[in-house]
């Protein structure tokens, strides 16, 4: 995938409970030149979501022909539906001169390596597999052999991590955007 700008391609990922999310959301507010890549799905758009904004949402037809047509950078099925990312569309947001940010789960963020190499990829971790259990059982949202389950993907997710270009311990939300902005930075010197 050819990208003629200097604007680059990053892909965040995090398991589950590592505060991934609440990372990304300050480190946009801080850096609005930075656009949040809308991924494709096939599920129904739940109340207040907006085609365009929250998802570009696909019929199942639709979303199989992008498949054979190869034209996502990655995709998976999640409880019956279908999500992925468009290479088109991130090739355009890239071609417009933005930086984009990608928020995957690590087999996609694998994926999107192996057709983009030069997208930078970054993993939230946690400060330590104990602290991560803390945070989950202090949700008080999932039962017993749900943590379980949690904690064993997390392993796998570390595992995947290895492969990731760089990897940002969430021991605090401020640090963690310190950190990833000097993995920008970094990059952005090098492009």
């Amino acid at each position: 995938m050819e990208n003629n700008s200097d604007k680059k391609l990053y892909v965040i990922s995090g398991s589950s409970g590592v505060g991934k999310g609440t990372v990304l959301k300050g480190f946009m507010q801080k850096h609005p030149d930075f656009m949040l890549s809308i991924s494709c799905t096939t599920r129904k758009p739940r109340d207040g979501e907006v085609d365009g904004v929250n998802y570009f949402f696909l019929t199942q037809d639709d979303f199989k022909n992008c498949i054979e047509q190869d034209k996502f950078l990655e995709w998976a099925e999640f409880a019956g539906n279908f999500y992925g990312t468009k290479k088109k569309y991130i090739q355009q947001c890239l071609a417009d001169g933005m930086n984009v940010i990608l928020e995957i789960e690590t087999t996609g963020a694998l994926k999107v390596k192996e057709k983009m190499p030069e997208a930078v990829l970054i993993f939230i971790a946690p400060p330590s597999l104990k602290d991560l259990e803390q945070r989950l059982r202090g949700r008080h949202t999932e039962d017993e052999e749900t943590i379980q389950r949690r904690l064993h993907e997390v392993k796998k997710e570390l595992e995947c991590a290895k492969k990731y270009d760089y990897q940002v311990i969430n021991d605090t939300v401020e640090n963690a955007i310190a950190s990833i902005e000097k993995i920008i930075s970094g990059e952005q010197k090098n492009a």
